[in-house]
């Protein structure tokens, strides 16, 4: 009873006694803190001070204790009823009438009399009562039946088998969905398709209806109709039918269900595009040919013109269907071209807070809808060539995605799904980004040193290379120069490759601590934006090392890291090893943590080839400068997990690690003055330099 309160308010300062001889049990109030509350027994009243104050006999309540003025009665809704009925004496304006909806009135006391109160307002506070919300899929299935109860029985709907079923219409729950597939430039892989939906009520209770009398043909027929109802029935059975059965998916398309639903997108009618949108997102979840027949019955073109609706519901089936389509290799090409500018103008920069007063303001449909868009062109962004330099290009897109990690950042929202989806974004739209940029960016990154062909440093394998210290100054005064100006107010693409970048992954690197997909991608733009031989690389690696203080936050994520992620960290680490100028400092901090993830025995679990191959390139890049970190890799056990490695060549992979072992193994041997430690721990100069 204490979920559906009456409150009474006693204006009265002076009121001495309460009587309500209507009430059938006794009244214990509490006085605490200025507040009454009603029990129906002392057993359940547990405040000090508390006073029987009513009950059923005649005789008089004694009054509450000296000194203390009750200021409300919290009564249930039966015995203020009751109450009302018996024990109030009305007055000029009309008897106590029961309060409707959402009213919020209070009664004014002017006196009591014994047993009776005579007051002049006349309603009583109290909370709407509870309904059932219905999707509007329900509501209007229910109606068409109550209409047509010769066609349509009227049987209530049954419940589906236990699926990973997503929200229906209207209802702001996200859609469960697959496994999130790591988005990953290098091979191409996007996130997987949202799941389809299923229809559910307003507490979230799967609504699959019987659908009486009623099969797909009919169904198909429906979508034709001239009655909007019949439609709407039409494109509820489809979605319902075709939810988990993928039979029936094949025979909607057979019987040309697909031109039908794209005519319903812009229909008049809302409720149709509803159905009809949502009927469309389940036909082509998981099914190639469908999102094939989709697009070429011009959906695409419906679909935005559907998305410039304004309601909520509707965009995020749009956008969810988009989200599907992208998950087909061969459209991805296709809906760059004819959905990114609207997309990007209609959602991204609305939404991202960019649009507006630069903070995030969304609703959970609005989020939702964000979330799809994003998912959406994280799974473009891993395309052609062609695909991502359009998207690079597209106004507004890029300062979408890093003005809501940026924001989100601010708000302590790094876990953030969509945020997740804007930085595996930022991390494809990265990859070979030097090689794909327009060439006056590039000549303003590289300047006058790409005409020379020289660099400051490179991957060295098999012999030291020093650098003067005149060059190195000079070098050190151009980077700075290009530094300033590059820094200036970048728009658009610039910021893939602009120095505030490497702090929004950096921030990203040490604040994300649930999802492993964000830290993952923040650590392969990284890796994307420090690679090659590229002056500007160099700047990028220099910039996250010295001022950014990079380092700690990635051997902090190689402690725990998982396969995947180590992939992007060591390639990262890898980049950074290459460009560092002091390798010493570098060295004694790295070279532990890496030899630890080696394999040393046929028993010991070994990370992948390639992760093998990027942490012994690291520890290669700083032997060659850094007589520290050859000491460092004997001290921790190094040397007989490298040679290891260099003797296990049963597979391709292998051969690849096994040959870089031999050649770091090959540049340790020129520090003289270690070979003593080479000899105490059993090895000779031929194990060191042999193939």
């Amino acid at each position: 009873e204490s979920r559906s309160n009456y409150r009474v308010s006693l204006m009265e300062p002076k009121l001495a006694q309460w009587v309500f001889r209507s009430l059938p049990c006794p009244l214990y109030i509490s006085m605490a803190r200025g507040s009454a509350r009603w029990w129906p027994d002392s057993a359940r009243l547990r405040t000090e001070g508390a006073r029987e104050l009513c009950s059923p006999s005649p005789r008089k309540a004694p009054p509450p204790p000296a000194g203390i003025v009750p200021k409300e009665l919290v009564l249930s809704r039966e015995r203020l009823l009751l109450w009302k009925r018996c024990s109030v004496a009305v007055g000029e304006e009309g008897p106590v009438g029961q309060a409707q909806g959402a009213q919020r009135q209070r009664v004014q006391v002017l006196s009591w009399q014994t047993g009776r109160a005579r007051v002049v307002r006349a309603s009583v506070a109290v909370s709407p009562p509870s309904r059932t919300i219905r999707a509007p899929a329900m509501r209007t299935l229910q109606r068409f039946q109550s209409n047509n109860r010769s066609r349509l029985s009227t049987s209530s709907f049954g419940t589906m088998p236990a699926g990973g079923g997503g929200a229906f219409l209207g209802l702001g729950e996200h859609s469960s969905r697959a496994p999130s597939v790591r988005s990953l430039a290098e091979s191409g892989h996007h996130l997987a398709e949202p799941r389809a939906m299923e229809m559910y009520n307003g507490h979230g209770t799967l609504l699959s209806s019987k659908f009486d009398d009623i099969d797909l043909p009919s169904a198909v027929k429906y979508l034709i109709a001239s009655d909007p109802n019949l439609q709407v029935l039409g494109a509820a059975y489809l979605q319902h039918k075709c939810y988990s059965d993928s039979g029936a998916k094949k025979q909607a398309r057979s019987l040309q269900a697909m031109p039908k639903l794209v005519k319903l997108f812009n229909s008049p009618n809302q409720e149709v595009q509803r159905h009809a949108t949502g009927a469309m997102r389940n036909l082509i979840y998981d099914n190639a040919e469908n999102k094939l027949a989709l697009v070429e019955e011009n959906g695409i073109y419906e679909l935005m013109r559907t998305l410039r609706e304004p309601d909520d519901e509707l965009r995020k089936n749009v956008t969810g269907i988009l989200w599907n389509l992208s998950s087909s290799d061969n459209l991805k090409d296709r809906l760059a071209r004819d959905t990114l500018e609207q997309l990007t103008d209609l959602v991204l920069v609305p939404l991202s807070g960019l649009g507006g007063s630069g903070v995030i303001q969304q609703n959970p449909s609005e989020a939702e809808i964000f979330y799809n868009s994003t998912g959406f062109l994280r799974n473009l962004s891993s395309a052609s060539q062609q695909t991502r330099q359009k998207m690079r290009e597209c106004h507004g897109l890029v300062d979408s995605m890093i003005h809501y990690v940026n924001s989100s950042l601010e708000v302590g929202k790094s876990e953030d799904k969509s945020v997740e989806n804007a930085v595996c974004v930022l991390r494809n739209l990265s990859y070979r980004l030097y090689d794909e940029m327009p060439p006056s960016s590039l000549q303003r990154l590289e300047g006058h040193r790409r005409n020379t062909g020289s660099t400051v440093t490179g991957e060295l394998v098999g012999c030291f290379s020093p650098q003067s210290k005149k060059a190195r100054e000079h070098y050190l005064n151009a980077d700075i120069v290009t530094f300033t100006e590059v820094s200036k107010d970048p728009k658009g693409m610039e910021w893939l490759w602009n120095p505030q970048i490497v702090g929004i992954y950096n921030r990203l690197l040490q604040r994300c601590e649930l999802n492993k997909h964000t830290t993952e991608a923040a650590s392969g733009a990284l890796q994307n934006i420090t690679a090659g031989d590229r002056r500007w690389a160099g700047v990028l690696s220099r910039l996250a090392l010295e001022q950014e203080r990079i380092l700690n936050p990635v051997l902090d994520r190689v402690r725990t890291a998982d396969h995947h992620q180590l992939r992007s960290l060591t390639g990262l680490i890898r980049n950074l090893s290459r460009h560092a100028r002091n390798k010493d400092e570098m060295s004694t901090k790295v070279v532990s943590h890496l030899i630890e993830k080696l394999p040393g025995s046929v028993g010991d679990k070994a990370p992948p080839a390639d992760v093998i191959v990027n942490i012994i390139a690291v520890l290669n890049n700083l032997v060659v400068e850094s007589p520290m970190a050859a000491r460092d890799i004997v001290y921790f056990d190094g040397l007989r997990k490298l040679f290891f490695i260099k003797k296990r060549r049963d597979s391709s992979d292998n051969e690849k690690s096994s040959r870089a072992a031999a050649s770091l193994l090959g540049n340790m041997w020129q520090y003289t003055k270690l070979h003593r430690d080479f000899k105490m721990k059993g090895y000779r100069k031929e194990d060191f330099l042999s193939l």
